[in-house]
């Protein structure tokens, strides 16, 4: 692990930042005393953009942007897809702890911003980028025991924002993954286009919701990972939401948790129809894990793995961002082929 930012280092950054901070304000004052001198304060209005200030209630941090951040790092890969997809690429320098394969049509954007670190990067490295502003998708991309607390963060004179879905209030619906999208527009100041990319979300789950409109509910067990327990996805996660807009139901949907470990007892007992497997980096791939039920011998009656019915979806695309709109859709077609054809 990279050496935490030293008290000296922090000081230092901040006394830069100040200076910086005291040069604009000059050079401000410069330009509003002569805008005042010609019988107008047009210019100093002119220095607020439209829209702004702007002030976000962001899982109990309340932060008032005077203008949209400029310079912005990204952890985890649902953000960096949504800042992509919002068309705000010149504002990124940075990403980091990418899940699965980008969405095809973001990926010449998106490897166009420098990777920072394969997982969560440090401190150190993240403030080495100078970012005004800090896009984390997991609570982990501001953990406090490795350094990178928001209050750290705000100290160093940097605003940060966490994925609603880690706030961990209630349960996560299509609704926050909308609301994200209007946030983080109004943040960047790009309000219409965020709007757009909305009702392009919602036109995408209301296509796959027609398609399969009065079919019955198929019973559905979520595997992330795990042996001698089942890790899987609750009734507070995205991931119900999604299988229920797909024509499907969750079977721990009464698991009061985002993700939670079950026994392979009750998996067995809530009889799944399909298995919808999570595909991410760094815990096993789709065909291992395909290969470890189907050769469990306690499962073999369990309808899902007899008929070795198995949906996959990059976990990236059951998180709130722009992906779990694509998975309604991917999940739909798993569930009713028939309806598909």
């Amino acid at each position: 692990m990279s050496q935490l930012f030293t008290p000296a280092r922090t000081r230092g950054f901040l006394r830069a930042t100040a200076a910086a901070v005291a040069l604009s304000s000059v050079l401000l004052t410069t330009s509003c005393g002569a805008a005042d001198e010609s019988g107008g304060d047009a210019k100093a209005t002119a220095a607020v953009p439209a829209g702004f200030p702007v002030t976000v209630d962001n899982c109990g941090v309340r932060t008032t942007y005077d203008r949209p951040p400029s310079r912005v790092v990204t952890i985890h890969q649902h953000p960096a897809e949504l800042m992509l997809a919002l068309g705000l690429k010149d504002r990124m320098v940075g990403t980091a702890f990418p899940d699965s394969a980008v969405l095809p049509e973001l990926k010449e954007d998106y490897e166009a911003v420098p990777e920072l670190a394969r997982k969560e990067p440090s401190f150190e490295k993240i403030l080495d980028a100078e970012p005004d502003f800090v896009y984390g998708g997991y609570g982990s991309a501001f953990t406090e025991k490795e350094g990178r607390s928001r209050t750290a963060f705000a100290d160093a004179g940097i605003d940060t924002y966490l994925n609603r879905e880690y706030c961990g209030k209630k349960k996560v619906t299509m609704e926050d993954t909308y609301d994200e999208v209007r946030t983080i527009g109004r943040i960047f100041g790009v309000p219409d286009r965020a709007d757009k990319l909305v009702t392009d979300l919602k036109s995408r789950v209301g296509k796959a919701a027609g398609k399969i409109e009065g079919e019955p509910e198929v019973p559905v067990f979520v595997y992330d990972s795990g042996d001698k327990a089942a890790f899987t996805a609750g009734g507070k996660s995205l991931g119900t939401e999604l299988i229920r807009l797909a024509g499907g139901e969750n079977v721990f949907a009464d698991l009061d948790d985002v993700f939670g470990d079950v026994s392979w007892e009750q998996v067995i007992e809530r009889k799944p129809e399909v298995i919808a497997v999570y595909d991410y980096e760094g815990a096993g791939s789709v065909e291992q894990k395909k290969r470890f039920l189907l050769s469990q011998p306690a499962l073999a009656d369990v309808p899902a793995v007899r008929n070795k019915r198995f949906v996959v979806l990059p976990l990236t695309a059951t998180l709130v961002g722009i992906r779990s709109a694509y998975a309604v859709d991917d999940l739909a077609r798993g569930l009713h082929p028939e309806s598909f054809r």
